[in-house]
């Protein structure tokens, strides 16, 4: 049974964490997609589909617990004059990072209450982070790589556009 207090608020907040995530990819799809860059649109809508998808697994986790999630506001994604492909390529990649960091406290916290089906559970989600932060890394040096040649952007463009949506093969109660 869940019971440390502070695990489970690290697990609340970590919900919100998630959805904000999506609302700051939607936003940088927004911007995308106004400049025409409907590819890495794409490939950011399927990011935020994800974030969401991790956000309702902690709600999954929550509740198998028991434990109502308290929802709150979403912040509203900071906007920034400066807006270009890699601000956004970047941000992304400082974003991600900044997950783990939450994933790791949420994951000690579970360590200190001896909490160890939390940890289990989180096991998941430190790979995942792993994967999000090389994926995002990868984009930019992929993006580095093509900026060099004229039609380089257009062409990772057009790949990043194919990119599918894929349920997590992960669920907290089957």
């Amino acid at each position: 049974m869940l019971k440390d207090q502070k695990v489970i608020e690290l697990l609340q907040q970590q919900v919100n964490a998630e959805f904000y995530s999506a609302y700051l990819y939607l936003d940088f799809a927004n911007w995308l997609e106004v400049e025409g860059l409907t590819g890495f649109a794409n490939w950011f809508k399927i990011q935020a589909k994800e974030e969401l998808a991790h956000g309702h697994l902690f709600m999954d986790y929550l509740h198998a617990h028991g434990i109502y999630v308290n929802l709150q506001p979403i912040a509203k994604p900071e906007q920034t004059v400066l807006m270009n492909v890699e601000v956004i390529l970047n941000g992304a990649l400082k974003h991600e990072q900044h997950v783990t960091e939450l994933i790791h406290k949420i994951y000690k916290a579970a360590l200190d209450a001896s909490d160890f089906r939390t940890t289990e559970m989180l096991n998941w989600f430190v790979k995942e982070q792993l994967e999000e932060e090389v994926n995002a890394q990868e984009l930019i040096d992929k993006y580095n790589l093509v900026k060099k040649c004229g039609t380089g952007v257009y062409k990772l463009d057009k790949e990043l556009g194919k990119r599918e949506w894929e349920e997590p093969d992960f669920k907290i109660v089957d």
